[in-house]
């Protein structure tokens, strides 16, 4: 490896800030530069939704400056990588620079879907940036009606935050339930029963048709004909992987940037990491995580295979959790939306369930029981008859 050009990390979020890390930590003594299209430090994105929104929280800076001199890492801010060339081994740059690389790291994470028959109006936002959460918190200050269109986990805790600072919110979901996609219809009406207790108006089976405002929005049109006064409307349909940049370079693309188990891409000397990144799992399936948790997972097998060292067993239990108000939504392994449901605990607000596939445990799902949640790892990881949990 050469010792000018070094290992080239694009993103501005926890995958950058991880492997930067890892690396010094591996003991690798070579250039690092962090390439992010923001201006910010790279910064921790699950707080934009609910203690940043909510004006409890400033700072989500991972680490700080002295950190990145400290190790000798370069930070390149506010500039995006807009191309690469895998046979020169060189990245471009929006500015026009060029940057040589001996390894490149990809952790550009997600992009907002957004819904283009929307018209532009003042007060439709989406939220994926340090920036848009202040200008959304900004903004909430003085609403009184949001719609929040989406009820994925952004969307529920983006309208948990607004309904803690005093907005009237009307959570809109064309699944049968928030989180049906996800975690199945009967636990998603538990985290709707949730919002509902909260003061949200929860609406589930109906999509928007139109919004309309004059420079302002001003009015929501569902497709069952309802009409919702709005002065704020949020976006909250999902993310895709953020990978336009990288069209034409001949790095293999498949919903994200497709890896083997060790995050090695298609393309000798490129690696992927975080939410953009497709990993062959144990069972020989590509799978893309979008969990705060499994980046220092993926970063602790990637650098090692990085830099020809040891390479430790991947963790094969994943986990994430949701804040929600006073609830704190857990889930543990890989329950699917399809799988049987058993609900062991619910007091009308806090609950426990697992989930079962052919008599195996695939995951545990808990709002407001940490301890018991994190029990069944084991059982999770060992692929235990559902037997075993609700004896």
């Amino acid at each position: 490896m050469s010792t000018t050009a070094g290992i080239i990390i694009v993103g501005g979020g926890l995958a950058a800030a991880r492997t930067a890390e890892q690396l010094r930590r591996s003991e690798f003594s070579g250039p690092i530069t962090i390439v992010s299209d923001e201006d910010h430090l790279p910064y921790d994105r699950p707080p934009l939704s609910k203690e940043v929104l909510s004006g409890k929280l400033d700072d989500v800076t991972l680490k700080p400056a002295e950190f990145y001199a400290e190790n000798d890492i370069t930070l390149l801010l506010g500039t995006a990588a807009t191309s690469v060339d895998p046979q020169a081994k060189q990245l471009t740059l929006a500015d026009g620079r060029t940057l040589d690389y001996d390894e490149l790291v990809i952790a550009t994470g997600l992009v907002p879907k957004r819904i283009p028959s929307l018209p532009d109006l003042a007060g439709i936002r989406v939220l994926r940036s340090y920036d848009e959460s202040m200008a959304l918190r900004r903004q909430a200050g003085s609403a009184r009606h949001a719609v929040v269109i989406g009820a994925g986990f952004i969307g529920c805790e983006v309208a948990a935050s607004l309904r803690g600072l005093g907005v009237n919110v009307v959570l809109v979901e064309p699944q049968p339930a928030p989180l049906a996609s996800v975690l199945g219809q009967q636990i998603g009406e538990l985290v709707a029963r949730l919002h509902r207790d909260e003061g949200v108006d929860v609406r589930c089976g109906v999509g928007v048709a139109d919004v309309r405002g004059t420079g302002d929005v001003e009015k929501v049109i569902l497709d069952d004909g309802a009409e919702l006064d709005a002065d704020l409307v949020v976006v909250g349909i999902g993310s895709t992987p953020a990978t336009g940049w990288l069209e034409g370079s001949g790095i293999e693309l498949d919903n994200g940037v497709v890896c083997d188990a060790t995050g090695r891409t298609s393309t000798p000397h490129v690696w992927a990491i975080g939410d953009v990144a497709s990993w062959r799992n144990t069972f020989g399936k590509q799978v893309r995580v979008e969990h705060w948790s499994n980046v220092a997972d993926q970063a602790r097998v990637l650098v090692p295979a990085m830099l020809g060292q040891d390479v430790p067993a991947a963790v094969t239990v994943p986990y994430f959790w949701s804040d929600q108000y006073d609830v704190k939504i857990q889930c543990l392994g890989e329950p699917g939306a399809d799988d049987t449901v058993h609900v062991v605990s619910d007091d009308g607000r806090k609950f426990l369930a697992y989930y079962e596939r052919d008599g195996v445990v695939t995951g545990v799902v808990g709002g407001g029981m940490p301890g018991k949640v994190m029990k069944a790892r084991a059982k999770i990881a060992a692929g235990a008859p559902i037997s075993d949990l609700l004896g």
